[in-house]
């Protein structure tokens, strides 16, 4: 792809699900509103196949979509055939909007999706044998109130094994239910949750390396 973009985006209280107390919330720093970026004239003009618009809403949405994509990828490679294929999947399905709710949420869903059908066909959502990588790590109680810098933070989310970055990139970042990971993963509730608990696990110890250098 000629476009690369750098930086992580993230959305909601992330850092909650690592120490709640010695972590403070990381502000998104693309933040933006939905209205400054899409609007329905816009998206309706894709659907009526205006290459024009298409770009405009592309180059709008793709930075947003690519620290996403790169997230559950693990490696900027795999990253860009997420997003090229999300796009093909997007515009496609585009007409299918109809205008209520975030369009961004709508086209989250979509790249989340993609994802997980890309991870899927690599074989990286194993779940039970990423279990016994964590055993070693225990969350530790850290008695100083420090916190990480944000791009240090993605980076350990980004080094997460698969199925531990699966689990929480949905669930501390996208927002999705246990229930709702379950269902999509082809995995239990219980699971989920401990994918969960190994991730912030292996987080933690791997923040208090980073605080005792």
């Amino acid at each position: 792809m000629e476009k690369k973009w750098d930086g992580c985006n993230i959305h909601g209280p992330v850092c909650i699900y690592l120490r709640h107390e010695q972590l403070t919330n990381l502000p998104d720093p693309n933040a933006r509103t939905v209205a400054e970026n899409f609007d329905l004239k816009l998206i309706e003009s894709c659907i009526n196949g205006d290459r024009a618009s298409q770009k405009v809403l592309y180059d709008r949405l793709a930075p947003r979509m690519f620290p996403l994509c790169i997230r559950y990828a693990g490696d900027r490679t795999l990253a860009e055939d997420i997003l090229q294929d999300g796009f093909i999947t997007l515009f496609t399905h585009l007409e299918n909007y109809k205008g209520q709710g975030s369009f961004e949420g709508w086209a989250r869903k979509i790249f989340v999706t993609t994802a997980l059908m890309e991870l899927r066909k690599k074989d990286a959502l194993k779940m039970s044998d990423e279990l016994d990588v964590a055993r070693g790590f225990k969350a530790e109680t850290v008695s100083q109130t420090q916190s990480i810098g944000y791009k240090e933070l993605m980076k350990l989310v980004m080094s997460l094994p698969p199925g531990f970055r699966t689990v929480f990139n949905m669930y501390a970042i996208e927002g999705f239910s246990h229930k709702e990971i379950g269902d999509m993963l082809g995995i239990s509730e219980t699971t989920s949750r401990t994918q969960l608990s190994r991730a912030r696990s292996w987080l933690q110890n791997k923040i208090k390396e980073i605080e005792n250098v």
